[in-house]
């Protein structure tokens, strides 16, 4: 069962902003954008420090709306989460022991969305590392071992996870040795997302109940961004606000995120709070060359999203 449902009122405003989107940027056809958008209405079950059981958390009714939601894209470094839930579930479990040194890489892969920091964390994960091409039966022991983190996330018994593919690692240029062919000689084996599945985990985070209350407040204290302009850690122009959701909201917004971005698809998935409008989930896939390049598609989005709500708000009121 899908952990929200759709909502008549959400849909019809999201769909008039996908519209108005489209018109918008006319290179953003139909099959290159995945949206799911939840918004959270009294009793707010999210970011109370953990206040309820995961059994009490997921009774609660959530509504929201998905389009394309189910569709697997390839994701970039929102595969970040997955990694960065699983890491905890392993520490919480005693499965690898914390360090100073995975706690860096925990740090820079969420922080800094670094690819390097995030291998280090698969390897620890998986037991397994990069290389010349195996033999055989050593490659297929290894091709197991890489799936591990696939069978956790199977074992949750989530419909939205059944379909994704989180086994690769994160490349700036790209899988060599063992890594390629693990990878597929048309890349089939690549990581893959849904907006729906992302949304879902990210509730859990949010919700206290990833892991445990104690990990999941870790992993919102690493998803934390901040809006000053003047603290953006500049990395070759590139940070997680400047071009994505966070850049569409007002500066007495708070937001907690992870974006992801290559040459081909520019996505973000975020947990937002506006003072005097209820808080909200957004996870925006976007596909297509000109569109991974066009900064202004998702704060374009989000702030269509924020004037929605100002106005839903206003019709309730």
């Amino acid at each position: 069962m899908p952990f929200f449902h759709q909502d008549e009122q959400l849909s019809k405003v999201a769909n008039q902003i996908l519209q108005t989107v489209r018109e918008k940027f006319p290179t953003l056809t139909r099959d290159r954008i995945a949206l799911t958008w939840i918004v959270y209405e009294e009793p707010i079950i999210v970011n109370t420090g953990g206040a309820l059981s995961a059994a009490e958390f997921w009774q609660y009714p959530i509504k929201g709306f998905s389009y394309r939601g189910v569709e697997r894209i390839y994701p970039a470094s929102i595969v970040k989460l997955f990694y960065l839930v699983a890491i905890q579930e392993w520490l919480e479990g005693g499965m690898v022991a914390e360090s100073w040194e995975l706690n860096r890489a925990i740090r820079d892969a969420i922080v800094e969305s670094s690819n390097d920091a995030t291998n280090l964390i698969v390897d620890v994960l998986t037991g397994t590392t990069s290389g010349p091409e195996l033999p055989p039966k050593p490659f297929e022991t290894w091709q197991k071992q890489r799936n591990i983190v696939n069978r956790y996330f199977q074992s949750l018994n989530w419909s939205e996870l059944e379909s994704i593919n989180v086994n690769q690692k994160t490349w700036c240029d790209g899988a060599y040795g063992r890594e390629k062919a693990f990878l597929g000689e048309l890349m089939e084996n690549r990581n893959t997302l849904t907006t729906d599945a992302v949304a879902r985990l990210l509730h859990s985070i949010i919700g206290g109940v990833a892991v445990s209350r104690e990990r999941s407040q870790k992993m919102m204290q690493l998803l934390k961004r901040s809006l000053n302009p003047a603290e953006f850690v500049e990395s070759d122009g590139e940070n997680q606000i400047t071009g994505f959701l966070g850049e569409g909201l007002p500066q007495n917004a708070q937001i907690w995120s992870k974006a992801g971005w290559m040459s081909r698809v520019r996505h973000d998935a975020a947990y937002i709070e506006i003072p005097n409008l209820p808080p909200y989930l957004l996870t925006v896939f976007t596909e297509g060359k000109e569109n991974a390049q066009n900064k202004s598609i998702l704060p374009f989005i989000s702030r269509s999203i924020v004037e929605a709500l100002i106005n839903l708000n206003n019709f309730d009121g």
